[in-house]
């Protein structure tokens, strides 16, 4: 049988319906001393469930709301891995667009016009003081092709396995012009695992007094910081020279270890690019070997 509802209850609301019940039975239940002292402390009555209920349905409304909606890309901050790739491309960028209209896309030597222009810039960039001559010392060239070299042998019995990053380069089967980075594995420091590892080349063997003045220039070029810097994209690399080369048939001024290509964005492909080589003027030794990601504040007391 099918219960009609009183004409009177025909026009409430299904909440109010249930509340209307609810009273009904309070009502009934109140007649035994226990129910009552329960209805009493109990805050979760009917008329109290309806105004929890709303605030819960409106907070629900709320979070469907942000779960649902578009981000809206100026009310939320970056993150700091976002910012931090930001920094880094505007930095490349700005590296990049200063020296492209200073370099020639051609093997060469800077004048003295250029050098002066373009280590402004690089400073002004970077905050790395670089020179094209320093302490009277000059390499035949400052823009040219730098080529992918292996990796060099660090110490008596060293092998490829020991090398961690590009052994995809190989290892050169002789050594080095200054010969093994360390005098065995011993004595092998960190110092000489980044040398190696961030190792570039010039042909100091083409300077016009590198026979009659071996002795001298060796010692000065040998683990020599060097700037390098691909123009193209900005990419640029702390290293020292680790050898002497290549040699001119081959077309290149330069050569960069592995990891040196790889910080320039030059490890794949021809393995080959036109670059800056210029010398780091920093005889406090305090620019670590590796890529240039930020600029550097070297007006900091230590």
């Amino acid at each position: 049988m099918i219960l009609t509802p009183p004409a009177s209850d025909q026009n409430l609301t299904s909440l109010q319906k249930l509340e209307k019940r609810s009273l009904q039975i309070r009502r009934r239940l109140r007649r035994y001393p226990a129910a009552k002292s329960f209805f009493t402390r109990s805050s979760l009555l009917a008329h109290d469930l309806r105004q929890r209920s709303s605030q819960i349905l409106a907070g629900a409304g709320l979070t469907g709301a942000l779960l649902f909606s578009p981000p809206s890309l100026t009310a939320l901050p970056a993150s700091p891995i976002a910012q931090t790739d930001e920094i880094s491309m505007s930095f490349k960028q700005i590296l990049a667009k200063s020296l492209q209209s200073l370099i020639s896309h051609t093997p060469s030597s800077l004048t003295s016009e250029q050098a002066t222009q373009i280590e402004a810039e690089i400073e002004k960039t970077t905050g790395l003081k670089v020179k094209a001559v320093l302490e009277n010392q000059q390499l035949n060239h400052q823009v040219g092709y730098i080529g992918y070299e292996q990796h060099l042998q660090r110490y008596p019995g060293d092998t490829l396995a020991d090398h961690d990053e590009e052994q995809i380069a190989g290892i050169a089967p002789g050594l080095g012009a200054w010969g093994y980075f360390a005098s065995d594995r011993s004595r092998f420091t960190t110092t000489d695992y980044l040398r190696e590892k961030y190792y570039s080349v010039a042909q100091t063997l083409y300077l016009p007094n590198w026979e009659s003045d071996f002795s001298d220039l060796r010692d000065w070029y040998k683990y020599r910081k060097i700037l390098v810097v691909n123009p193209a994209n900005g990419q640029a690399v702390v290293t020292v020279l680790g050898d002497s080369g290549p040699a001119e048939w081959t077309g290149k001024q330069f050569g960069g270890s592995p990891e040196t290509m790889k910080a320039l964005g030059l490890h794949l492909g021809s393995r080959k690019g036109l670059v800056l080589f210029l010398f780091l003027d920093d005889p406090d030794d305090l620019i670590p070997l590796g890529p240039i990601t930020s600029p550097y504040n070297l007006n900091i007391n230590v």
